[in-house]
């Protein structure tokens, strides 16, 4: 049976929109054994994608950091009887280990980031049209087509257009998910307002005011808050105590839970969010976990901009906020330093309408 390595470190996001290809190809070939490697933490991601599917946990800057441990993680990788090697992050490191296989006379094929591309989406001055770039999602295909494998030929493009289905099911929630999702009766909405960049980030006035129009308008959802690091678990506390203690007021409160008071680790929450009817989140990691399990997302971009193809899976166009100025997307990650230096791009953005995407209005 011949084997295809993949591999893919980087972002949470990165990784998990990996899942859905993957699973696209055990579909396509079945025949095909699949060994992803990426970082530990990400191995929910493809745990449910059957048994031909195997996922390698490298702690690259860790127990393989360096040339030495890059050599060492070869090595071992050699003794996986590997036939085929797909680089899905090109960097550094995985360069290295692409570079060591074709020595070693394995077929290698990497992924075109298509810079050249993102950089005239991104553009300050005579910004290009605005156009739609290919989603990782084609990206992650046109890599594996690049390969010899018998059969390749079958995978196909657009399953990232088709209607919502999940690629991640569970057979049964663990515990700690039935406890926190068994009393709701009304709509469970997940709310992710964190992200690592400014650009890509709702001010924190904003959504206190979409939670408290959410509390308003649907007296009977429960709000689940998403969100990691102790200033943000603080801020999601805040309105737990503050806008929970309003909202009891009503004659059938609502419910904020911070999500991360009940749920440890990412396979109970992508549980939790496959029981969500919606999930709110900004361009981030958890627009494309709430993806895997088959939940709708309203998503809200600022710096960033869908047509860079970072869109969640089988998520709708029409399901996401965003402004219209000739300045955006000034940012293919949200890294960059605001043009207008008042990040305009979410400041601008009216609770209402994103509170219309939520409640389906």
């Amino acid at each position: 049976m011949p084997r295809l390595l993949i591999m893919r470190f980087s972002a949470l996001g990165d990784v998990a929109m990996l899942a859905p290809v993957v699973k696209e190809l055990t579909v396509a070939v079945p025949d095909l054994d699949i060994i992803v490697m990426s970082r530990p933490f990400c191995a929910p991601f493809f745990d449910e994608l059957g048994k031909r599917v195997q996922f390698i946990g490298a702690d690259i800057k860790g127990e393989y950091k360096g040339i030495k441990g890059l050599n060492r993680l070869f090595r071992e990788l050699k003794t996986w009887d590997i036939d085929y090697v797909a680089d899905m992050h090109g960097v550094l490191r995985t360069h290295y280990l692409s570079w060591r296989f074709k020595r070693a006379g394995y077929p290698v094929a990497k992924i075109d980031k298509l810079r050249k591309e993102r950089r005239a989406l991104t553009a300050k001055g005579n910004k290009k049209q605005l156009v739609q770039l290919s989603t990782s999602f084609e990206k992650y295909r046109t890599v594996l087509r690049q390969l010899p494998i018998p059969g390749i030929d079958r995978l196909q493009s657009g399953g990232e257009h088709a209607e919502r289905t999940p690629v991640l099911t569970f057979s049964s929630l663990q515990p700690e998910v039935t406890a926190l999702t068994a009393p709701c009766s009304g709509k469970k909405i997940g709310l992710a307002p964190f992200a690592a960049h400014d650009g890509k980030i709702l001010p924190l006035d904003k959504t206190e005011s979409i939670i408290t129009q959410l509390l308003h308008d649907d007296p009977t959802a429960t709000l689940f808050l998403f969100g990691g690091g102790g200033t943000e678990k603080a801020q999601m506390e805040q309105w737990s105590t503050t806008l929970g203690t309003q909202s009891a007021a009503n004659a059938a409160p609502s419910r904020i839970i911070v999500v991360q008071n009940h749920i440890r680790g990412m396979r109970q929450e992508l549980q939790l969010m496959s029981c969500l009817d919606v999930m709110l989140s900004m361009d981030s990691a958890n627009m494309h976990l709430a993806s895997l399990v088959g939940t709708r997302v309203v998503s809200v971009w600022g710096a960033t901009h869908p047509y860079a193809g970072f869109l969640g899976w089988q998520q709708s166009a029409s399901d996401c906020v965003q402004l219209s100025l000739p300045c955006r997307p000034c940012s293919v990650f949200g890294n960059k330093p605001c043009h207008r230096k008042d990040f305009q791009c979410m400041k601008g953005i009216e609770v209402n309408d994103v509170v219309k995407k939520i409640l389906g209005e």
